[in-house]
């Protein structure tokens, strides 16, 4: 096990009708000025964000709304927020949704505080020094971003998809009721089952040292998960479905399956390109067309883990051969993605032979890095990775 820091200050409200409680919330972490920002029209048709309204006015505290975040969160949104923040003197920002409007949020907190592009953050040319502090009301099973220190931002210019993390990322408090997930569609439900898995999968499976009591977090994690993802397919109003997710979100991202390892999530920044330069493609659908592709190259630099991931998570019967086990577990796994709903080639997204080898110079940075894992990607094993999920 290796040396590591373990810090998760975001305060949990989770349950039914906690949101009802965000006036209380607020006046505890002493609001004045609140953004409230959120997406288009899924808070405003399921009336949350008017129940939330009605909570903030009851308790006094004065407040903006900024709507608009898409999927795949743009930087000019965040711009507009950053200008919004500074001339209205707000002091703190309630995101109402999931990933992309908690990371538009996180990534205004840092921005309104400097005179730089806060793209600058992004791309790791400058560290954030301080935020405006945020809180979240999730919506959405799937990133985990109200509990993590991480926040990706696609710069609609560039087309670039590009994350940092810092501790001031992390949400001062996240509220999470699962019956505010009953209505996301069946594509958006089993794009977050896919992106928690990926967040757990991609920290077990890594080059890092062994760490078993974080291991076995993490496979009871991935075991929830598989399984609460087949019910909550079929019974979408399934509260303890619903709850698993919703809490097994948080978990995968907030640090706590990757204690006394190091990881490179191989698979997101190769996702990150598709979806940065393909703004159509959600997030967990690349990381679902991309994994399997991934883990046949994989594999063979890491069968302990694939080992554990068949065998326990995926219930894979164990023969005499590890290497056909092993694959037959890659195989059930993408059988899962295509059952969720999921797309499992970069075909069925819709991407091209044409689109492979900008995406290889993309995720290589025109060549200036090679991500070192599992395996080393470089331009070649990029292509090679693309070519076979295509």
């Amino acid at each position: 096990m290796e040396n590591f820091q373990y810090y998760t200050p975001t305060k949990i409200f989770f349950g039914r009708e906690e949101e009802k409680k965000i006036g209380e919330i607020l006046t505890e972490f002493h609001a004045k000025k609140v953004l409230v920002h959120y997406g288009k029209n899924s808070v405003i048709k399921s009336g949350l964000l008017d129940t939330i309204k009605a909570c903030l006015k009851k308790y006094q505290i004065d407040f903006l709304e900024f709507g608009g975040v898409e999927p795949n969160p743009k930087l000019s949104l965040v711009e507009d927020g950053i200008h919004l923040v500074k001339s209205e003197g707000v002091d703190f920002i309630l995101a109402i949704g999931g990933g992309s409007v908690i990371d538009s949020a996180k990534s205004i907190a840092v921005g309104a505080l400097v005179e730089h592009s806060t793209w600058l953050f992004s791309t790791h040319k400058m560290t954030p020094k301080k935020a405006i502090p945020v809180g979240v009301i999730l919506t959405l099973a799937a990133s985990g971003s109200d509990m993590s220190d991480s926040c990706v931002i696609t710069n609609d210019k560039t087309k670039e998809k590009r994350g940092f993390n810092s501790p001031l990322n992390r949400p001062k408090f996240a509220i999470l009721n699962p019956e505010l997930t009953y209505t996301v569609s069946p594509y958006q439900t089993a794009c977050g089952i896919v992106d928690i898995m990926m967040h757990t999968l991609e920290r077990f499976i890594s080059s890092g040292e062994p760490s078993e009591p974080t291991d076995s977090i993490a496979i009871g994690l991935l075991k929830s998960v598989y399984r609460a993802g087949q019910v909550v397919i079929k019974h979408p109003e399934d509260y303890d479905a619903r709850a698993t997710l919703l809490w097994a979100n948080s978990l995968s991202h907030n640090g706590l399956t990757s204690c006394g390892r190091n990881f490179v999530m191989s698979v997101h920044q190769l996702e990150h390109e598709v979806s940065g330069m393909f703004d159509n493609v959600a997030h967990g659908a690349g990381l679902a067309a991309l994994w399997p592709a991934w883990a046949k190259f994989a594999y063979p630099n890491a069968k302990t883990r694939f080992e554990r991931f068949v065998y326990e998570v995926l219930e894979i019967e164990r023969t005499d051969s590890l290497n056909q086990d092993i694959l037959k577990g890659i195989n059930k796994f993408k059988d899962f993605f295509k059952k969720l709903g999921m797309p499992t080639s970069l075909k069925e997204l819709n991407i091209t032979e044409d689109d492979i080898e900008k995406l290889a110079l993309n995720v290589t940075f025109n060549h200036t890095r090679i991500i070192k894992d599992v395996i080393e990607i470089d331009e070649a094993m990029a292509l090679k990775i693309y070519r076979e999920a295509l």
